[in-house]
């Protein structure tokens, strides 16, 4: 399945909901700190519900602990400040989509790790600033889900 990234996420019902969207899709997430909020706060928990336990949750240090402890092999940003759009890639199984803080996005020491082609955004009216990170995530896992006919090992039958 696909990988979600979080690089220092600071809202907790955000990351609450992601964590929800994680188990719910088969998604692995990762968290790279600092985090904005401890793991324990009660909007973050309330957000997540009871999936916190379904969800497979890795925590990495600094951007560049994650890149060494995960070397992943096909990346791509989701940033404002891209050209391409999310539904212009094909994605695979095992790519990170990797996203920002939701006041800041992607620092430029993080954007400069990828290759213009591996940056990319969602579509929204022009003069507007961003998504909530939730939504963006969700959009884009979706997507990225839907080019590969919604296979996971683990799916149920609907």
């Amino acid at each position: 399945m696909f990988h979600i990234v979080l690089v220092e996420p600071e809202i907790p019902p955000n990351t609450g909901n992601i964590i929800r969207l994680a188990a719910n899709t088969g998604c692995t997430l990762h968290l790279v700190e600092p985090l904005g909020f401890s793991m324990q706060d009660k909007h973050m928990r309330r957000a997540g519900l009871d999936y916190h336990e379904y969800a497979t949750i890795k925590r990495h240090t600094s951007w560049q602990d994650f890149l060494a402890q995960e070397q992943p092999n096909h990346l791509f940003a989701l940033t404002t400040k891209a050209q391409r759009f999310v539904h212009d890639v094909h994605f695979c199984g095992g790519d990170y989509l990797v996203f920002g803080s939701e006041t800041k996005g992607l620092s430029q020491t993080v954007r400069s790790s990828f290759l213009q082609n591996q940056c990319i955004r969602l579509p929204m009216v022009a003069g507007q600033r961003s998504l909530n990170l939730s939504n963006a995530v969700a959009i884009t896992v979706y997507e990225a889900w839907r080019q590969n006919g919604f296979k996971i090992a683990s799916l149920l039958t609907l």
